[in-house]
């Protein structure tokens, strides 16, 4: 069961992990050991899986953002992990969702250029068969966080 000050420090090691822990320490009234040991222990308890750096897209030359949505005649088991293997494959699908309703899947892709989206066509068709895929540009990003709400823990 996690309490006020452990939801406060999941909040703040999203917002910035690096932050030393007398910072974190002072900002959620413990001391700097007390809160070490309360961070160890929401990394064993699986509360925090792993530690990233976040990169700006922007200069790394993949500012566009195209969505593309999967609709497939196959649902089996081996069509499944072969779909899997693929989408893994290909370092510019950044997330795979499997939907309810009317489509299979949404591909979240990132790239340097609307045109390089062929280059990943071809790489996914070329791995596995697919009976529809739309793709959609994405003209703004309106809202964009990886922290995610801790209140619900």
């Amino acid at each position: 069961m996690l309490d006020d000050r452990d939801h406060l420090l999941l909040t703040l090691l999203q917002d910035d992990a690096d932050r030393p822990v007398a910072e974190l320490a002072e900002r959620t009234a413990l001391s700097p050991s007390a809160c070490s040991r309360r961070i160890q222990r929401l990394r064993d308890e699986g509360y925090v899986l792993r530690r990233v750096a976040l990169v700006d897209r922007a200069r790394i030359n993949l500012p566009t953002t195209i969505f593309v949505i999967v609709k497939t005649s196959q649902h089996e088991s081996g069509w499944l992990e072969e779909f899997r293997a693929a989408v893994n494959a290909v370092p510019e699908i950044v997330e795979v969702h499997r939907l309810t309703g009317n489509f299979d899947y949404i591909l979240k892709l990132v790239l340097p250029h609307v045109e390089h989206y062929d280059v990943v066509y071809k790489r996914l068709v070329g791995r596995v068969s697919l009976f529809e895929m739309s793709a959609y540009i994405s003209m703004e990003t309106v809202k964009s966080q990886t922290a995610l709400p801790t209140r619900y823990a």
